[in-house]
């Protein structure tokens, strides 16, 4: 059974820093690429970015420069650093993974932008 576990969400300033983790487990993780994915209240899940199984990350247009995703594959746990933060990051971030072309997501870790 996949099961992945999402960390380190919190309450930031604007400007601030945080690192989320994904720790994955009932899967051969170094086959599978990863996804971080966000909702805000209100609003449509979205695809924040993708890390393929050798380390090639993407991002959508909005978090570029700022965001980086990483894994670590021995320790079965992707990561997004996120710098720089702004108001409009404020979500729940999921973790995502597709084996045998079925969805698996975490639980999401709140991520809170404020002053």
């Amino acid at each position: 059974q996949v099961q992945l576990v999402e960390s380190g969400g919190g309450l930031v300033q604007p400007g601030g820093s945080l690192r989320l983790s994904c720790a994955a487990s009932g899967m051969s993780f170094s086959l599978y690429s990863m996804a971080w994915y966000r909702q805000a209240p209100g609003k449509q899940r979205e695809l924040v970015a993708t890390i393929t199984n050798v380390g090639s990350a993407s991002y959508t247009e909005s978090v570029k420069g700022r965001f980086t995703a990483s894994r670590d594959n021995a320790k079965n746990t992707v990561y997004l650093e996120m710098n720089n933060l702004k108001p409009e990051d404020t979500a729940v971030y999921y973790c995502h993974v597709v084996r045998f072309d079925r969805d698996y997501w975490g639980q999401g870790t709140q991520v809170t932008v404020s002053s």
